[in-house]
């Protein structure tokens, strides 16, 4: 294994190398970087050609700036660019700010796509299956810079209007609790009886909650309240267990109720110090979170079901806490509202300038800024993970040890879990770490669509200025993280599929 992880070690850096020069050359020569001084008058024209020339060095040969470049680019200076401003600086901000972009996006459309697929390969060729084919080669073949100006209209301008007072008309309420129960009923396993009860207990429990919504003005003072918390709580042990082990086996069940009933106390004991917490508290406090459901999986689960209750009361804990954080950041949507004139969601830009307000607020004002372009990524993105997954489980479903396993007696759940879905998810191993590593170079389009001054605008200023400096920058940032995660998908396809390295 190490000498499968050297070799690709040393093939991932000459690739690098080699396309660094092939971009410096490139770059180059996109454009003339003394095009405006030589518009200047002819007072200030010579000093600003002068003054570029030296500081971009354009009197010395391509390959010697580009080995000037690689020689301060190895000590981590990527040098100045056009205006003599400091590109590292300018890539620190620039990065930061596609972070902040993609990490939802990217995490969301990984978690929805392959659940979408494992669903729908589980219920092929059913109305759910052909109905999330349909809908997924919709958001597949939608182009970007449209899907994000409907957004804009419809869920950003027409949005924050309806908010001023939300009221949800009974045709709506209808729809929604349709489409519900249509989902519901296709993902319920059964006869067509159960499908059935499924479908109208659904359908009728989605149109109580929406028109008790409506009926109390929820949506203009939002929040979930200790009754949902726990409920919430307690229905989330019951999931990860059936998830991790099953509910015949009682151990799991008793590790994850325990810490359902954890974060149920910790929703009152811990609100002196939620109040206005800073990042680093909601951190530790989800690493003590851990620790104590690790402990809890320890003790409960005993010998023989300890591998299953630790996972199990783990998830329980995080997820008990991620509704609990949730539940606070909506008590503060009033406040942030109203301070920002009943316009939450935004459609340019990745923050309210000036904005001061609580921890809660200001989380509140980044989900804002952020709800348009990560749903437009998500639209994209999650037609690729979803048809990708329900594909290689199809496969996987339809080999021999997949039949043995159901002729020895093992349940579904055990078939899907341990079987089919972690032999499943190898070749969504490369088509995550491949799609994460193009990602990070920008989301150009979407950057220019919602207005976020990230990577794609570091490099389009690059090349509209002829600068290579903040160009060759992107190419750090994007082609070493394609680089990087290429090699990575390779180890990680060599680690689950030992024909792999011994090709």
């Amino acid at each position: 294994m190490l000498v499968f992880i050297a070799r690709r070690l040393f093939v991932s850096i000459w690739v690098f190398l080699a396309a660094s020069v092939l971009v410096f050359i490139l770059s180059t020569n996109v454009r003339d970087p003394l095009a405006e001084a030589r518009q200047l008058p002819d007072s200030a024209r010579e000093s600003a050609i002068r003054a570029i020339t030296e500081r971009m060095h354009l009197d010395d040969p391509i390959l010697l700036r580009y080995l000037r470049w690689l020689g301060d680019a190895l000590t981590g200076n990527l040098g100045t660019n056009r205006q003599g401003q400091d590109v590292n600086a300018m890539l620190e901000n620039a990065f930061s700010a596609t972070i902040q972009l993609i990490t939802g996006a990217t995490v969301l459309a990984i978690v929805l796509g392959i659940t979408i697929g494992v669903i729908s390969a589980l219920r092929q060729y059913s109305a759910l299956d052909q109905s999330v084919t349909f809908v997924a080669f919709i958001c597949f073949s939608l182009p970007l810079f449209w899907v994000g100006t409907l957004l804009k209209q419809f869920l950003a301008l027409d949005f924050n209007d309806w908010l001023a007072d939300p009221q949800i008309s009974p045709l709506f309420i209808g729809g929604i609790a349709l489409i519900t129960g249509l989902f519901c009923g296709g993902v319920v396993v059964g006869d067509r009886r159960s499908r059935l009860t499924a479908f109208v207990s659904s359908t009728a429990a989605m149109a109580v909650l929406l028109w008790v919504l409506s009926a109390t003005e929820w949506f203009s003072d939002p929040g979930l309240g200790p009754v949902v918390v726990a409920i919430t709580a307690i229905g989330g042990a019951i999931g990860f267990t059936t998830l991790v082990s099953g509910l015949e086996w009682k151990p799991p069940l008793q590790a994850a109720l325990a810490a359902a009933v954890l974060g149920i106390i910790a929703y009152f004991a811990l609100d002196p110090v939620l109040d206005d917490p800073q990042l680093i508290t909601i951190v530790l406090l989800a690493l003590v979170t851990a620790g104590i459901c690790f402990a809890l999986g320890w003790f409960l689960g005993g010998d023989l079901y300890r591998r299953n209750a630790i996972p199990a009361a783990i998830f329980t804990g995080l997820f008990a806490g991620a509704v609990i954080f949730t539940d606070r950041m909506l008590q503060s949507f009033k406040d942030y509202s109203d301070s920002v004139g009943n316009r939450p969601i935004s459609t340019v830009g990745a923050e309210t300038p000036n904005y001061d307000g609580t921890f809660w607020e200001s989380g509140l004002d980044s989900f804002g800024h952020l709800a348009l372009p990560t749903l437009a990524l998500v639209l994209i993105s999650l037609a690729t993970y979803s048809r990708y997954t329900r594909a290689s489980m199809l496969e996987v479903m339809n080999q021999d040890y997949v039949r043995t396993g159901r002729a020895k007696g093992l349940s579904e759940r055990a078939v899907v879990t341990r079987h089919v879905l972690r032999n499943g998810l190898i070749p969504i191993t490369t088509l995550v770490a491949y799609d994460i590593g193009t990602i990070v170079g920008g989301a150009v389009v979407t950057e220019q669509v919602f207005g976020w001054s990230a990577m794609g605008n570091l490099l389009f200023t690059g090349i509209a200025q002829g600068d290579p400096m903040p160009i060759m920058a992107f190419y750090v940032v994007s082609g070493g993280a394609i680089v990087v995660f290429n090699m990575v998908a390779d180890i990680a396809y060599a680690f689950l599929d030992p024909r792999i390295r011994l090709s």
